[in-house]
């Protein structure tokens, strides 16, 4: 059987390529990819070439386990139909089931029924894929560990900002501010429950940002901010917006960008606090009631709730998936949640 898997050949170079399905291994079922979500994040680091040397792409996943280097599969949200079972004790109950499984891009795989997660009753094969976004900006919150009556500030409106945002709507929050280059995230940051959406690249924009998060007229800056941009330069700010002893939660994955960052000003006398955030793991003093499985089923809720699949903005033939990365890479303005359809 043969089947076609995208692979990332060289900086800015994406190919489909049509290859032979290896043999099951005992125990494991065969997907037959409907949909999967490109990461507007990890997935362009890969494509411009800016992950850094000698490190895995994430460990505690299988297909992802291995270091980086060109010829790569990177992909994390696939979603699909179990269509065969290979040889051992597998569940015939697997026949027909709609999955979901954080796995590259391509047409069919094999993998293990732990490997596979069922999607929910009433989901839909593109509502599945944003199951990965979505845990991280569950993840992000729980590092966060917003209060109420806090002022909070979003940098980043991408897909990941966007459901971050929509999230902490949620909560009674006294402001809710984001930021974000491009109009029509900003548009959308409004739709998921921003008070206000605003343009970093404006020359006034920190005055704006304090003055919409400080609407109590008691507390100068965030009290919690999310720094969500990509883009490591983005941190200055998001230090000059928060407030004395706030804490700052960074779910950017920058690879080898860097950016000079200051600390010697406002910094230093604030008491900041700086969190690191990364979804394979749970922050430790949550581990004795949560794990990684009630952390998928509140995902799961959420999707439900959210109606993440708004916010795709383009729908692209797997064998065209070049141009997705194009418009990520060239015209990010454009997109949102780029999908590949099968």
């Amino acid at each position: 059987m043969q089947r076609n898997s995208l692979y990332f050949t060289a900086p800015r170079e994406a190919a489909l390529v049509r290859e032979k399905l290896e043999e099951a291994q005992p125990g494991q079922l065969l997907v037959e990819t409907r949909v999967s979500a490109i990461s507007p994040g990890t997935e362009l680091l890969v494509y411009r070439g800016q992950l850094p040397g000698g490190v895995s792409l994430d460990s505690t996943i299988s297909a992802l386990a291995g270091e980086t280097g060109y010829p790569l599969k990177y992909g994390y949200a696939a979603a699909g139909k179990v269509i065969d079972c290979g040889p051992g004790s597998v569940r015939g109950d697997w026949l027909g089931k709609a999955v979901f499984a954080f796995h590259p891009h391509e047409s069919h795989f094999w993998a293990r029924p732990e490997e596979l997660m069922l999607i929910p009753e009433g989901l839909s094969f593109e509502q599945a894929v944003f199951l990965a976004n979505m845990e991280t900006a569950v993840n992000f919150l729980m590092d966060g560990q917003p209060v109420a009556g806090e002022q909070v500030a979003v940098f980043g409106q991408g897909i990941v900002g966007l459901l971050t945002t929509a999230l902490l709507s949620q909560h009674p929050l006294a402001s809710l501010v984001t930021l974000d280059r491009y109009e029509e995230r900003r548009k959308a940051s409004l739709e998921a429950g921003a008070q206000a959406s605003l343009d970093p690249s404006d020359a006034a924009v920190l005055e704006e940002l304090l003055s919409q998060l400080q609407r109590e007229r008691v507390y100068r800056g965030a009290d919690l901010t999310f720094e969500l941009s990509g883009a490591p330069e983005t941190l200055n700010m998001a230090i000059a917006g928060t407030g004395f002893n706030g804490r700052i939660v960074i779910g950017s994955w920058y690879g080898q960008k860097q950016a000079p960052l200051n600390l010697g000003g406002f910094f230093h006398r604030s008491r900041i606090r700086l969190i690191s955030s990364q979804v394979s793991s749970l922050t430790p003093e949550l581990s004795g009631r949560w794990n990684k499985e009630r952390r998928y089923q509140w995902a799961w809720d959420r999707i439900a709730r959210i109606h993440p699949e708004r916010w795709i903005t383009q729908r692209i033939p797997l064998e065209h998936a070049s141009e997705g990365y194009q418009i990520l890479d060239q015209r990010p303005g454009e997109a949102i949640q780029i999908v590949l359809t099968y």
